[in-house]
């Protein structure tokens, strides 16, 4: 059965960070409806001062971020001791886990295109060890498709294999349709599925999506893909609801309040760091 679309939220602009202007999609208002996908943000400016402030050191817990980044720079440093940079087409990956403090430096380029996205942790994994991977532009797969090509950000697609989620199946595709071109992608029936359109206007499901805008789909095991006549640009993510609760606070998402206060407690004693840096002397 083909997917039909059950909910579009479009994006409005807002402001994060030490003053960076990007568009929010999804939040606190949508964690139910897009299960285990928690917020999405989108870049596109052509205007450095939007977002070279970056976001400064500040701690997650209980989450996965994933910034990807089709054109760009973004510098991350965290307190595992990772310092690390993307650029165009690369993807950063951040496990919170149990606690850690980072920051991203957006350095000014011709654009900035592309998402950060919070994928939740399954309640077992909360308090998992923090980790750090970037894929880069030249790991990623392009696939070619009828009318265009899909980049393999995360997870397989049919018989390809790109960078493995550890908590969470997690398939993340990055699809390019030419003009008036037709695609159309076979997922399992009960995939939590989601679609943005990060660049175009795009009919999906048969209906007309604007660009920056995410929708859910329901239950089926296909989903059309049309470009508009300019060509489309959409993100696709693939994952499992955990269908969990969810008790969220700022950059932190536990499964309880008492959770969540401990974490914010643990903030201010100092002890919020579980795994700390060791360095060989």
């Amino acid at each position: 059965m083909e997917r039909k679309i059950k909910t579009r939220v479009k994006g409005y602009r807002a402001v994060d960070g030490a003053g960076v202007n990007l568009v929010r999609v999804l939040g606190n208002e949508t964690v139910k409806e897009f299960d285990p996908i928690l917020m999405l943000d989108s870049f596109d400016s052509i205007n450095p001062e939007d977002y070279t402030a970056g976001f400064p050191m500040h701690p997650h817990r209980g989450i996965e971020t994933i910034s990807y980044l089709y054109k760009g720079k973004m510098k991350h440093k965290d307190t595992l001791g990772n310092e690390d940079t993307i650029t165009d087409g690369g993807v950063q990956w951040m496990n919170s886990g149990s606690g850690i403090l980072h920051e991203e430096q957006v350095p000014a380029s011709v654009r900035l295109l592309g998402v950060q996205l919070w994928l939740n942790l399954p309640q077992k994994d909360k308090m998992s060890k923090p980790t750090y991977n970037a894929v880069r532009n030249d790991e990623i797969e392009e696939i070619k498709i009828d009318g265009g090509y899909l980049r393999l950000l995360a997870g397989k697609y049919e018989t390809y294999k790109g960078h493995q989620a550890e908590h969470l199946p997690f398939d993340y595709y990055d699809i390019h349709l030419e003009a008036d071109k037709e695609f159309t992608i076979n997922v399992n029936e009960d995939d939590s599925v989601m679609a943005f359109t990060l660049l175009g206007d795009a009919f999906i499901a048969g209906e007309f999506i604007e660009e920056k805008t995410a929708i859910k789909l329901i239950d089926g095991d296909s989903i059309a893909f049309k470009a508009d006549k300019e060509g489309s640009q959409i993100l696709v993510m693939i994952s499992k609801a955990l269908n969990e609760s969810i008790s969220w606070a700022g950059p932190i998402v536990m499964n309880s309040d008492e959770e969540l206060n401990q974490a914010f407690m643990d903030l201010r004693s100092g002890n919020f760091i579980k795994e700390k840096l060791y360095i060989d002397k």
